[in-house]
């Protein structure tokens, strides 16, 4: 597979699931939504949305009472009615409805092979951090989680997972998506009958990937795929999928893209004339120095590419690792 053809309808259905509220539902306690038109007019036109409100699935219906975290003996709980201090005999305890349904849940979108998820913030059911959580005093701290994205994150570990109000932040939404596509990738890899061959196909088209990332990930990674033939195939695919999304996790600073396009460039040592070296290496310079973004190198590598080609450079996902048109690199 040629990565940096992409989207490429080989590679199948990318799923996602999502807080249905950000697609436009109105599933929202007050009746009404909070769409994020990032999600549905312009990531949605490479993805598949799996749309989940818990509530609503519960069958609190729509509108219903506010819920809220409270932590009651040391339990984080989810209820509705008054607030501590106030008349506490007439809340309304949904914990083990909800972890109960999130079981259920949980075990359909297993089968659903999910590539990612996205999580509207501070609900206490979908929440994925800093949730306001009540203590017996009533002053609520912002230490919670919702119950649901708890059970989701605990379920898949190596899920990519965000909040909607994180991905206002560019940098986080790159990284994210970049997850999701990768994730994608690694499980059409591991979900079919695979060889230690196909393995090392996969890892060496992720190589400049995972050095943007982390170069000790990068190196444990390398020994992992060489010790191959010695691990048993279950316990292998399980260490390559923790290792390689964690590594993934580390966020690529403009550092190590820097050494990563520098790296590259080695590759036409032989071809470019002094002029092209010059304007290349200007413009990682001036990349790094923060006066142009990320997709103003690549292009013109990506350029020398076609001119000069390069095996192992075509084959590599760094160079496109979500489809240009969601313009992700514009802005890292």
């Amino acid at each position: 597979m040629k990565f940096p053809l992409r989207p490429d309808p080989d590679r199948g259905e990318i799923r996602i699931g999502v807080s249905a509220c950000l697609l436009g539902e109105k599933v929202r306690y007050d009746g009404g939504h909070k769409k994020n038109d990032f999600l549905t007019d312009t990531l949605g036109r490479f993805v598949t949305w799996v749309p989940v409100c818990p509530e609503v699935e519960l069958g609190l219906g729509t509108p219903r009472p506010t819920m809220r975290l409270v932590e009651i003996k040391g339990e984080v709980r989810l209820v509705e009615g008054p607030k501590p201090r106030s008349d506490q005999s007439k809340i309304i305890d949904h914990t083990s409805a909800m972890r109960a349904w999130a079981r259920r849940k949980i075990a359909w979108l297993g089968r659903m092979r999910l590539s990612g998820y996205v999580l509207k913030k501070d609900s206490p059911s979908c929440g994925m951090e800093r949730v306001r959580l009540y203590g017996s005093k009533g002053m609520p701290s912002r230490n919670g989680r919702g119950l649901f994205a708890e059970a989701i994150m605990e379920a898949f570990p190596n899920l990519p997972v965000e909040e909607e109000g994180r991905l206002s932040d560019l940098r986080l939404r790159e990284s994210f998506i970049e997850r999701v596509f990768a994730y994608h990738d690694l499980m059409l890899l591991f979900g079919k009958r695979w060889t230690l061959g196909d393995l090392v196909a996969f890892h060496t088209a992720h190589k400049l990937q995972l050095l943007a990332h982390s170069n000790e990930a990068y190196r444990k990674l390398g020994r992992l795929v060489a010790q191959g033939k010695k691990m048993d195939r279950g316990e292998l695919s399980c260490r390559y999928r923790d290792q390689f999304m964690g590594a993934l996790r580390v966020h690529a600073t403009p550092g190590r893209h820097a050494n990563v396009l520098q790296h590259m460039v080695g590759y036409f040592k032989d071809r470019l004339d002094s002029a092209e070296r010059r304007e290349l290496q200007e413009l990682i310079v001036e990349y790094r120095s923060g006066l142009v973004p990320l997709v103003v190198p690549i292009t013109l590598i990506r350029h020398y590419l076609s001119k000069y080609k390069v095996a192992y450079l075509e084959d590599q996902a760094y160079l496109a690792p979500h489809p240009r048109e969601l313009m992700l690199r514009n802005h890292v």
